[in-house]
């Protein structure tokens, strides 16, 4: 399988030779790989060289190990669904659990166990063991309990494993716990929330648990519940500030990550001095995540006077939780011929020095593209498509329900130049999945 990986990457225009298989070798010697999500993260850092070889490696990853061939243009899941891998895997899941579920929803469960990895994990939980020390009637005091982060923090170096316990047992305990929750968590084992090792939540390492809202990430995940009854926000509500976090979780979804193979000097000369002098080069991994985002709002009207303050905010605890690079420009109504890099609307920028960024930025449009026709004439037309040409991922969101878009003449037609998202935790998540999609498979 291995011997004839570069063939298979080079296929792909990518560079893969006799050393990448070295490289690998010693991975695994090392104990970096011990799942096939693991080999994916592993390679994906020794093949990629750009945010562009992302996708290329992908479908070759899926070519090469899972014999998933994605002609052009199909979606992902199409192409897992007629792959004899999936449907052996479908065959043997079906004898083992006795379900009943369609092919489509079946596929997140499949590429979960597939992307699965022991990355970071330093102790592996039972979460049989964790739900039978819980019980599913306990209290909301909003007291951290055993288990539970009390000072916020999200260092995942434990996970759990729940793929034992039956989907069907784990959607009732969490329908009891949802009755008795009344605030938000993070970093325990019990309630519904975010990080930690929680059977239900997001942000978290719980292999064969249930996401429940935010974008997810860790490809951990059984079952995925959008249902506000399971969540302790409206999702779907204009954005505001008692549903920021839901909105900043779905952000954290567009984070990219790359894993570089570096020199480990202290390990290299703790190693030499004890095999007397002689220093054999020790590689370890590290780990880069970045987000890279332009944020264009439209400042200039009292239509989206009550919006700024909390996007702006949004994007601001983005700057404080994340690794970033936010670039913010301002426009009214539209552009014509650049956009303002300050509030008040006075130092312009012209289109060309925007289009000359890098173009793996992440493009968030925010406005609601309602206008007087003749504002939206053939020149800024040009130049949002120039804009959408330059720039990979871009998404509008809009403030204005869907249902009102189509009543709008420039709505509809911008609508047709950007995917257009409402203003609100769900469609910023549904811009991140947007974004991904053209990310992995570009």
């Amino acid at each position: 399988m291995f011997d004839q990986l570069p063939e298979t990457f080079r296929s792909f225009k990518l560079n893969a030779d006799v050393r990448t298989l070295l490289q690998l070798r010693q991975a695994m010697d090392k104990g970096l790989v011990k799942t096939v999500g693991d080999l994916f993260y592993v390679l994906k850092g020794l093949v990629t060289t750009s945010p562009t070889d992302i996708g290329p490696f992908s479908k070759a990853f899926y070519a090469h190990f899972l014999s998933i061939n994605i002609v052009p243009g199909e979606p992902l899941e199409e192409a897992v669904i007629r792959s004899d891998t999936f449907q052996e895997w479908k065959d043997k899941l079906e004898e083992d659990e006795k379900i009943d579920i369609p092919d489509i929803d079946l596929v997140n469960q499949f590429l979960d166990e597939v992307h699965t990895t022991s990355y970071d994990i330093k102790n592996f939980l039972s979460g049989q063991d964790i739900l039978d020390k819980r019980d599913p009637d306990l209290e909301d005091t909003d007291a951290p309990i055993d288990g539970e982060a009390s000072d916020k923090t999200n260092i995942l170096d434990r996970m759990a494993d729940y793929r034992d316990v039956p989907l069907e047992e784990l959607l009732k305990r969490m329908r009891e716990v949802a009755k008795h929750q009344k605030t938000r968590h993070e970093g325990g084992d019990y309630w519904i929330g975010q990080g930690g090792v929680s059977p239900y939540g997001n942000g978290g390492a719980a292999a064969g648990g249930i996401r429940v809202g935010g974008a997810g990430g860790g490809k951990m995940a059984r079952a995925a519940i959008n249902n506000k009854d399971f969540y302790p926000v409206d999702a779907k509500a204009p954005l505001r500030d008692d549903n920021i976090d839901a909105a900043l979780a779905a952000l954290k979804g567009i984070e990219e990550a790359s894993t570089d193979i570096i020199l480990d000097v202290p390990v290299t000369i703790k190693e030499g001095l004890k095999q007397g002098g002689i220093f054999l080069p020790i590689e370890k991994e590290k780990r880069q995540q970045r987000i890279q985002v332009i944020l264009m709002i439209d400042n200039g009207g009292w239509s989206m006077s009550p919006y700024i303050r909390i996007v702006q905010k949004l994007f601001a605890k983005m700057k404080t939780r994340f690794a970033h690079d936010l670039k913010t420009y301002y426009f009214h109504n539209t552009i014509y011929g650049g956009l303002y890099s300050d509030a008040a609307r006075t130092k312009f920028e012209d289109l060309d020095k925007i289009n000359i960024q890098d173009k793996n930025y992440s493009v968030f449009v925010i406005g609601d593209a309602d206008m007087a026709p003749y504002e939206l004439h053939r020149n800024s037309i040009r130049d949002w498509q120039k804009l959408n040409k330059h720039f990979k991922r871009m998404a509008w969101l809009n403030p204005m329900h869907e249902n009102e878009w189509y009543g709008s003449m420039t709505c509809s037609i911008i609508s047709q130049i950007f995917p257009m998202f409402e203003l609100t935790p769900a469609g910023i998540e549904a811009a991140i999945l947007e974004m991904n999609r053209k990310r992995n498979f570009q």
